[in-house]
């Protein structure tokens, strides 16, 4: 059976290519919010972190309604770092509207969304957004997503799909470049026609995959799928059952039950097929469960989740400044949170270590993880973590293997020769180089993930703010040799004490400093950079002698230069392996992991 008041569709995209705005204006024009209704920007990231950068973290549910035809609408991350969220979303729809920005177009992550969405055999709608871009180049655009779905082998329907043309930001989207401006009712039409009603047996046992997991403090664990089969009611006996566990067989009782109408939920007795539902009441609910009835618990295959290709350690914080200004800093509560983000958060992995104090955590990134450390910061957390690391694997001929990533970079001419040596001095290998608008060149490189550690920052320098970075995993492949992460030593608190200014001023000629006056430092603490490679100790807390005599000019103000203050992700970019990053709601620390100068001495020896 098909249900034809229905439609679930997937909005698929490079990062920043406007997929958040398109469901805006969907969500304006279907009718959802009052006329005079005041709507935030980008109503779908709702939390702090995802407004202020301008990204999608989590995939979201909302849902339309146009001509009497619900329209479920998922709005997906588009950064690489969470494309398990992609991978397990598509699971819930019948199709994908894959949004291309008109000037950039198809870049790294839509390859990939486009490809996991071509592997599942779901048609697409082409949508060309910010077509009033002054330097839109809309035709060139639907010609290289053409190419890019010769490349991936689309079957000829999916070959044959429609292109609309648009500009979330001004509202509007027409099917052709000369037609007039509507509003989104090209867009709305296309979905309607385009998208294949939801198919299942509304007679069959029941059969519904979690595909995604939402966390409430009040109602603990929420499942939200798509009823592939049969039905679903409240208080319905059900079976938990896993394709990838074929052992799991829990009797289950569905407590609540809800289904999706504009940015609310709303609760419903029973969801037939087609439906996407949460569903909440059900403990230690997993993705990739099935709820099944008892008389045929059959699971729905699922894929898993690809597996974490970075890590790094969080730890108590046991700095001479430690406990002074978080709320939450013992490893009990760090525990606690960690293996709560596991809860929502599929693509990450907390492990216990031999130390109570510390947990190794893995995730896609380096954003992956600087976005839960910036939460944990947040929420009132102190700890301190370590330098990211790659993790390797061996094959079986036990040869070493290390996670590889494809770099396209968008940089100016000029800037080519820079990027080249940098990335070659990383272990990256220049795979192509190719003209494109405005004297840009892309460049495309196959490198070690580890090479691309703590470079972003070194790259918007090399290239004035100019060059664009992309990177996309491309699986393992042999160890390419030793790296050195940092070619630059660290300036090292000698004492601890308060900053002055007399001592600021004598450290600086040795580099550049992270410090003014007046702030509290620890011997141990990193407070600056030495363009050198070696590290060197500094006395910023060293005060003038005051003596009878007077020279001319000794009282003379002394000029600071203002010290380099570094975000979350600079800090972390910046630290090496010997050295820890300090992280409390107020402060950013970065200290060396062994504060005695002697025995960091010591072990540096026995490094060698």
């Amino acid at each position: 059976m098909k249900r034809e008041d229905v439609r679930n569709i997937a909005i698929i995209a490079h990062v920043d290519h406007g997929k958040t705005t398109l469901v805006d204006e969907l969500l304006k024009q279907s009718g959802v919010f009052r006329v005079n209704q005041e709507v935030a920007e980008r109503v779908m990231d709702s939390n702090d972190i995802e407004r202020e950068r301008g990204i999608t973290i989590l995939a979201k549910n909302t849902a339309v309604f146009y001509q009497g035809i619900k329209i479920n609408i998922i709005d997906t991350p588009g950064h690489a770092d969470f494309g398990g969220e992609v991978e397990r979303v598509l699971k819930m729809v019948n199709g994908v509207i894959l949004v291309v920005d008109a000037f950039e177009g198809a870049m790294p992550q839509t390859r990939f969304v486009l490809q996991k969405a071509l592997e599942m055999d779901l048609p697409v709608i082409c949508c060309i957004n910010k077509i009033d871009r002054p330097e839109a180049r809309p035709l060139e655009v639907v010609d290289e997503v053409l190419e890019l779905l010769m490349d991936l082998d689309a079957s000829d329907q999916q070959l044959d799909c429609p292109f609309v043309f648009a500009s979330a930001k001004a509202g509007f989207a027409k099917k052709d470049l000369a037609d007039p401006e509507e509003g989104m009712i090209p867009l709305f039409e296309t979905i309607i026609n385009s998208i294949p009603e939801p198919e299942g047996d509304p007679d069959a046992p029941t059969q519904v995959l979690i595909s995604t997991i939402d966390y409430n403090e009040y109602v603990g664990r929420i499942g939200i799928g798509k009823v592939d089969n049969g039905f679903m009611r409240v208080n319905q006996e059900c079976v938990l059952v896993n394709h990838h566990e074929p052992d799991q067989c829990r009797k289950i009782k569905i407590g609540k039950l809800y289904e999706f109408d504009g940015l609310k939920r709303v609760e419903v007795q029973e969801a037939r097929v087609g439906a996407i539902v949460a569903i909440s009441g059900i403990t230690d609910l997993h993705i990739g469960d099935t709820i099944c009835s008892p008389e045929r618990p059959e699971p729905i295959p699922f894929q898993k989740i690809s597996e974490p290709t970075i890590s790094m350690y969080f730890m108590v914080n046991d700095s001479p400044l430690a406990g002074q200004e978080g709320k939450y800093v013992t490893s009990r509560h760090i525990r606690d949170r960690l293996f709560r983000e596991l809860n929502t958060d599929v693509s990450l992995r907390v492990e216990e270590t031999d130390s109570a104090d510390c947990f190794k955590v893995s995730g896609r990134g380096e954003l992956h993880l600087s976005v839960l450390i910036e939460n944990m910061r947040r929420e009132g957390f102190e700890f301190a973590v370590s330098k990211a690391e790659v993790i390797y694997r061996y094959n079986e001929r036990n040869q070493k293997q290390e996670p590889m990533e494809i770099a396209y970079v968008d940089v100016p001419e000029e800037f080519t020769g820079a990027i080249i040596q940098k990335l070659t001095a990383r272990k990256g290998e220049l795979m192509g180089m190719t003209p494109i608008a405005r004297g840009y060149t892309r460049l495309e490189f196959n490198i070690p993930s580890r090479g691309l550690i703590g470079y972003r920052g070194a790259f918007m320098t090399d290239t004035k703010g100019n060059g664009i970075l992309n990177t996309i995993f491309d699986g393992y492949g042999p160890y390419k040799g030793d790296l050195s992460y940092r070619p630059t030593g660290s300036l090292i608190a000698y004492e601890s004490g308060e900053s002055i200014t007399y001592g600021l001023f004598n450290a600086q000629e040795r580099g550049i400093l992270f410090i003014g006056p007046g702030v509290k430092v620890y011997a141990g603490m990193v407070i600056g950079q030495n363009p050198k490679a070696e590290d060197i100790e500094v006395n910023v807390c060293k005060a003038k002698k005051l003596t009878n005599t007077r020279a001319s000019g000794s009282d003379e103000a002394l000029r600071l230069v203002p010290p380099k203050v570094m975000s979350l992700e600079q800090c972390l970019e910046f630290i090496d392996t010997d050295e820890l990053l300090e992280i409390t709601p107020v402060s950013l620390r970065i200290r060396k992991k062994i504060l005695d100068p002697t025995l960091r001495k010591r072990a540096s020896f026995k490094n060698k």
